[in-house]
C-alpha cells in the first residue's frame, strides 16, 4: 500500500478524460506500467514531486490524496532521487486538498522541498508573500522566488558575480 496524492483537472477527470469521485476506489486489469501507453494509476508519495508531473500554471485542477494498493511498480526519474513515481493497480481518492493547505504543508518542508515547489508551482502574489515572510533569511529560497515566481533571470548571475557561496553543512 501507498499513500500519496494524485492531480487531477478541475472537473475531476484525469489527462485521458476518465472522470474520478472522492470516496471512491478504482482498479484497472492487466499489466502495471507507467506512460502514456502504459496501464496503471499514477501517483507520487511526495506532495511536491506530483507538481514535477502536472502543470498547475492554469489553477484548474485539483489535488487529492490517494491510496495505491494491489500492483504496484515504482518509478524514479532522477539520479537524486527526486521525483518518485508509483503506478498502481488499485487507487483510493480519499479527499481533495485544497490550495491553502497545500501551501501550509510546503511551507513547514525542508529548503530543498521548497526550492523544488517553487520551480513546479505557479504562485499569486499573496502566497509568493507567504513564503518570503517564511524565509526571509533564507537566501537559496528568496532566489528561487525571483528566478520562478518573477521570472528575473539574472538574479543568480548576481548573486554569484557579488562572490556569494553557498556555504557547507557541517
Amino acid at each position: 500500500m501507498v499513500y500519496g496524492y494524485k492531480c487531477f483537472n478541475g472537473d475531476m477527470s484525469n489527462r485521458y478524460g476518465k472522470k474520478f469521485i472522492v470516496g471512491k476506489r478504482y482498479k484497472v486489469d492487466g499489466n502495471i506500467k507507467f506512460g502514456v501507453n502504459g496501464n496503471g494509476f499514477h501517483m507520487c508519495k511526495n506532495i511536491v514531486d506530483v507538481f514535477r508531473y502536472y502543470d498547475t500554471g492554469n489553477d484548474d485542477f485539483m489535488l487529492c490524496e490517494v491510496i495505491g494498493s494491489g500492483k504496484i511498480v515504482s518509478y524514479d526519474d532522477e539520479y537524486n532521487g527526486y521525483y518518485d513515481m508509483y503506478c498502481v493497480e488499485i487507487i483510493d481518492i480519499i479527499r481533495i486538498i485544497d490550495r491553502l493547505e497545500i501551501i501550509n504543508m510546503v511551507l513547514e518542508m525542508n529548503e530543498n522541498s521548497v526550492i523544488r515547489f517553487i520551480q513546479l508551482f505557479k504562485l499569486s502574489d499573496d502566497e509568493i508573500k507567504l513564503f518570503r515572510d517564511k524565509f526571509e533569511d533564507n537566501i537559496y529560497i528568496m532566489l528561487a522566488l525571483d528566478y520562478y515566481q518573477y521570472g528575473k533571470l539574472d538574479v543568480y548571475d548576481k548573486y554569484y558575480k557579488n562572490g556569494y557561496v553557498r556555504r557547507k553543512k557541517r
